[in-house]
């Protein structure tokens, strides 16, 4: 692969996981706003609009969704730091993977699951792909 189908790739790659983050990130907004959905989050124990401090922390994990979709696509590319932070979030991804197969909601088994292990996935492969200095 030369050096700049491998960028290519790498980009589309971020892309696709800055996209997902994106789509994370506006449900975790719509929930925090009061959307009705609260049985395809937080393991389904709340239909409906979900309570205060369920909102509020979906408030919070909007921003950080959003936080990590520009850490994934922007910044400098060959840093320690951001691929650490990628590294990290994809674990985290992989525990959030199981975390929704294992739920009780069936929108959480049938539609996060794939969209949290694409992530671990992405996000994994950008880390291990970054080039060593930009």
């Amino acid at each position: 692969m030369t050096r700049s189908s491998g960028t290519r790739s790498l980009r589309r790659t971020a892309g696709v996981a800055a996209l997902l983050l994106g789509v994370v990130s506006a449900f975790q907004a719509a929930l925090a706003g009061g959307a009705p959905w609260g049985s395809a989050a937080y393991g389904g124990y709340h239909r409906g609009t979900l309570p205060a401090r369920f909102r509020a922390s979906s408030a919070a994990s909007s921003l950080a969704y959003l936080a990590l979709a520009l850490v994934t696509v922007g910044g400098r590319p060959g840093t320690t730091a951001k691929r650490r932070i990628l590294n990290g979030s994809a674990g985290l991804m992989g525990v959030g993977t199981v975390m929704n197969l294992a739920s009780r909601s069936r929108v959480e088994r049938l539609l996060w699951t794939p969209v949290a292990g694409a992530l671990a996935f992405t996000l994994l492969r950008v880390a291990r792909n970054l080039p060593d200095r930009a």
